[in-house]
């Protein structure tokens, strides 16, 4: 089937899973999003009903479905990165079904069909940060920083205790729920901590959000790889844009710092860890998400 694949007449639609298909033991409802190497569904378990989300590993760049739904790859050429790809995806499948906190999305069954593999997670209701800013919806105030940031790095440090780093928090991967409530979603990028010597890492890189450390081979990841992230994002919940991405800083750092830029937006202590967190040389970060939490969380507050 794989040699037969054409660009040209290929269908579209083709690349999603209808509504009404039976996978396992969920009906698939409506897809919910994609990116250039999975599909979200919302889907139904048969067997109660209750609505859940579920992740499809498709690579679009590598592989197609096919008419009876079975993800297949381009061309022999594409193989070894599909399964290689489809490997890890199992593998971040299996580490989230391990990671249980309030504030990391639950992952509560995966499975393989279709030559593919699938990740079930609970359903939660909200928005995710960067459409809440694009949109302007909610006052970006004290109580809605402290809120969401206290959350998100409870959830952030269960991660680091298991010794594994996030590596791609961004707007676009903090779900929002009724009450600020955070949720830290696609663990796609998902490392262990410290990674061995030999191991060759992956790059999954956000412009804006990813410190310098993730450009680079030869710098050492680690939790303050994703303190910066999560710095940058809260300087984008304030400015409503991308940070400068660490490169351009790390050559001429133009970036005002927040205790200037932001003075009339937020207290003094809250821009304060945003720039400590934000700072471009690892070793002048916080090294634990303990150490940003106490400086947002002051005696005082």
């Amino acid at each position: 089937m794989s040699e037969h694949y054409d660009p040209e007449t290929y269908s579209e639609e083709w690349n999603y899973l209808q509504t009404g298909t039976i996978i396992d033991q969920y009906m698939i409802e409506r897809e919910l999003a994609h990116g250039g190497f999975s599909s979200v569904y919302l889907a139904r378990q048969l067997k109660d009903q209750v609505q859940v989300a579920i992740k499809e590993y498709l690579p679009r760049k590598l592989a197609h479905r096919t008419w009876n739904n079975v993800v297949t790859p381009h061309n022999e050429e594409n193989r070894k990165l599909f399964m290689h790809g489809r490997a890890l995806f199992f593998e971040e499948a299996k580490v989230l079904a391990d990671l249980k906190h309030p504030n990391i999305v639950d992952v509560i069954n995966f499975f393989q069909a279709n030559d593919t593999v699938y990740m079930v997670m609970t359903y939660d209701y909200g928005l995710t940060l960067d459409k809440i800013l694009k949109k302007k919806q909610v006052k970006i105030d004290e109580q809605f920083m402290r809120t969401v940031f206290t959350h998100l790095l409870a959830g952030v440090a269960i991660i680091h205790q298991k010794n594994l780093l996030h590596l791609d928090i961004k707007p676009a991967n903090i779900l929002i729920r009724t009450g600020f409530d955070p949720l830290l979603l696609d663990f796609g990028a998902i490392e262990q901590y410290p990674i061995p010597k030999k191991f060759k890492r992956t790059k999954v890189l956000t412009k804006g959000f990813s410190p310098i450390e993730q450009y680079s081979n030869t710098i050492q990841l680690g939790p303050w790889s994703d303190i910066y992230a999560i710095g940058a994002t809260m300087r984008a919940c304030v400015e409503a844009k991308q940070p400068i991405p660490a490169p351009e800083r790390n050559q001429q750092d133009k970036l005002t710092p927040a205790v200037k830029a932001l003075k009339n937006k937020l207290p003094r202590y809250l821009l304060e860890a945003m720039d400590w967190a934000m700072a471009v040389h690892p070793a002048e970060r916080p090294h634990s998400v303990q150490q940003l939490m106490e400086v947002l969380n002051p005696p005082s507050h």
